[in-house]
């Protein structure tokens, strides 16, 4: 296999409530570490990291320097949604690329175990993605039916013209899932670079949140492997101890 590396980097970080890709994870940017941890497999040939349009020499300036040392190719990712970032990375890979990896750029933790489980299968099938399997109670809610309750007095709120106590959302639950067969995927993805190429010209991405679910579209199976509980999606502050639980087992020399 020769294996092309897309990291689609092009986000805002809304939910972070800062650009969490340059934050520091153990002394180096997040975005920096989930390019290493692909740069240190020599199946791994090349790998191209997607930006934010609009705001390319700010990124330039910021890990131009350090993701060309890495082997790293720069573009400008789209403007809108992910998946347009994985699409113009795809037409920058190399035509003698026969796989297509696609990882987060905010997942700065895959183990080499994990990755050695998805590089034997994608020697096999035409399309893997790790996942996990759901232990937990699984439940649909309706949100369509949320409603806000307050702790306020009432008294306050008038004389202050606002709601002054804590509060709280709910909604009401529809039906509990069968968890049977459910898992919850992860990155790096990996594709046959032809299988991919031809998803993105001939189906419709809009509503994709993976690239995954694109081929699934397209009437393409995908297969699953174990994933890593450690693999964690930086998305909120909540999420950073685990990610430097994760970066501290990868020190340690363990994996998963």
């Amino acid at each position: 296999m020769i294996i092309s590396a897309v990291i689609p980097a092009a986000g805002c970080s809304d939910r972070f409530g800062e650009d969490k890709l340059a934050r520091s994870l153990g002394g180096r940017p997040v975005l920096v570490r989930a390019v290493e941890a692909l740069s240190r497999r020599d199946e791994i040939r090349e790998i191209i990291v997607a930006g934010p349009p609009g705001r390319m020499d700010e990124f330039r300036e910021r890990f131009g320097a350090v993701l060309g040392f890495l082997g790293a190719t720069v573009i400008e990712g789209g403007a809108q949604a992910r998946w347009e970032s994985v699409r113009n990375g795809v037409q920058h890979v190399s035509d003698d690329c026969t796989h297509i990896a696609v990882h987060d750029a905010a997942r700065p933790c895959p183990s080499d175990a994990m990755l050695d489980r998805l590089l034997l299968a994608a020697g096999e099938v035409g399309a893997v993605v790790p996942g996990l399997r759901i232990t937990s109670t699984v439940k649909k809610v309706d949100d369509s039916k949320a409603q806000e309750i307050r702790d306020g007095d009432a008294l306050a709120d008038a004389i202050l013209g606002s709601d002054c106590g804590p509060s709280v959302q709910v909604s009401p639950i529809k039906e509990t899932v069968d968890r049977n067969g459910l898992v919850l995927v992860q990155t790096p993805q990996i594709f046959e670079a032809s299988l991919l190429r031809a998803a993105f010209e001939q189906g419709d991405a809009d509503g994709c949140t993976d690239e995954a679910a694109l081929l699934e579209r397209l009437g393409h199976e995908v297969h699953v492997v174990e994933g890593d509980p450690l693999n964690i999606k930086l998305t909120t502050p909540g999420d950073w101890p685990l990610a430097e639980a994760a970066l501290a087992r990868a020190g340690s020399g363990s994996g998963a």
